[in-house]
């Protein structure tokens, strides 16, 4: 095992992408990710990295410059963050379609307008339907975990995808934490060298990005569906060797204290953490309170959220985006569709917290859990509540 080190989680986040052994690297820089790029431009630079780092002139540049990265054979890592991830969209679905296995980490942080640097979920939530995989980190650690788990998943032959990592901006991507460093040794025996399935060779032509006629397009796109619903046990797979290497279990829906839970929240991202503290809290004073928390966004692991949540009566639901205009916001409107025709199914109440980086206190937590519990007791349920907005 190597060494546990205090470092800022994007640092380590960029030293994980390097130990994966990347052949390229697009980059334009944007708060609060630019420290992933600027530390792997280091690793090229000072000769310990044999890749080829592409700076670009936008977000836009640098999808299309991975997308041409990844065609050719190359493992390909970029990362980015808010309106760089926004002015990609074009080009993701292209990534996807195109069956391009290439890794972003993405630091989420609040869309404009107003401009806002801070974290909240709604880069990421307008992009849930791009056909990536996609897992959010809560901490350091998962970042470094997780960036390997990315293009293993990624890369294996019975997926062919692009991942998408999704950590807090600010939150997480500055933080100093201590990290446990897996050996180089370690990443080459859990990431197998690179195998590309498709590959532009001057030695064996082929045509890539061809039109879809209306013969063929619906067909495609069932396919890259399909594709992707089946990569989540491939992840689990993942996970499972991931233990294997360095002893820390992820699943693809994580619970805490939520075994024997009366009422327990689903959150995704580093409030997680934060929540768990009001459980602690609760706990001590008897209340059965826990978290259920999807590791995995897409696909969403539909079968093993309903089996964490089947024996839970009240069930609170956290967002931090909005869907404008819609009645439940992302996460909550995930959530009420997996569970409609379920017989067994808790009630489900709704939050929207953290926007654009508003704090949320350990004992907002706590209000949060025990107006659950008066519901769980009999009270009327209420619609969303929007925890924080003054």
């Amino acid at each position: 095992m190597g060494k546990r080190k205090g470092i800022e989680s994007s640092i380590a986040l960029a030293d994980a992408a390097a130990m994966c052994r990347v052949d390229g690297i697009s980059a334009y820089p944007i708060t609060p990710q630019t420290h992933i790029v600027e530390h792997l431009s280091e690793w090229v630079n000072d000769g310990k990295l044999d890749a080829e780092f592409v700076p670009v002139d936008s977000e836009h540049s640098a999808m299309s410059a991975a997308c041409g990265l990844s065609s050719v054979g190359a493992r390909t890592f970029t990362a980015t963050s808010s309106q760089g991830l926004a002015l990609m969209h074009e080009i993701l679905f292209i990534a996807s379609s195109m069956r391009f296995p290439m890794v972003m980490a993405v630091a989420n942080r609040a869309l404009s307008a107003p401009i806002s640097i801070w974290n909240d979920h709604s880069d990421i939530m307008a992009e849930r339907d791009i056909g990536w995989i996609q897992l959010f980190a809560e901490n350091g650690q998962e970042c470094f975990d997780l960036t390997p788990l990315c293009f293993r998943v990624s890369e294996d032959k019975r997926v062919v995808l692009p991942s998408l990592l999704n950590f807090d901006g600010f939150i997480v991507s500055h933080m100093i934490e201590p990290i446990e460093y897996w050996d180089q040794e370690q990443f080459d025996a859990f990431l197998p060298p690179f195998e590309p399935q498709i590959r532009l060779d001057v030695k064996n032509p082929t045509t890539m990005g061809v039109v879809g006629v209306p013969e063929i397009y619906y067909e495609t796109k069932m396919v890259h569906h399909d594709a992707l619903r089946k990569a989540k046990a491939v992840v689990k797979e993942g996970f499972a060797e991931l233990e294997k290497t360095v002893g820390r279990k992820y699943e693809v829906v994580e619970k805490y204290k939520a075994d024997d839970a009366e009422v327990a929240l689903t959150i995704l991202g580093s409030l997680a953490e934060t929540a768990m503290t009001a459980v602690d809290n609760l706990r001590k004073k008897g209340h059965k309170v826990g978290l259920v928390r999807p590791r995995l966004w897409r696909p969403f692991p539909d079968e093993e959220f309903i089996e964490a949540v089947s024996n839970i009566p009240v069930l609170g639901v956290a967002d931090r985006a909005y869907t404008f205009g819609a009645a439940h916001h992302p996460v909550a409107s995930e959530v009420k569709s997996v569970l409609f025709n379920e017989e067994k199914r808790p009630k489900v109440l709704e939050f929207v917290l953290g926007i654009g980086g508003r704090d949320v206190k350990v004992e907002e937590f706590e209000e949060m859990f025990m107006k659950m519990i008066k519901v769980k007791d009999g009270a009327k349920p209420f619609g969303i509540e929007y925890v924080g907005v003054r």
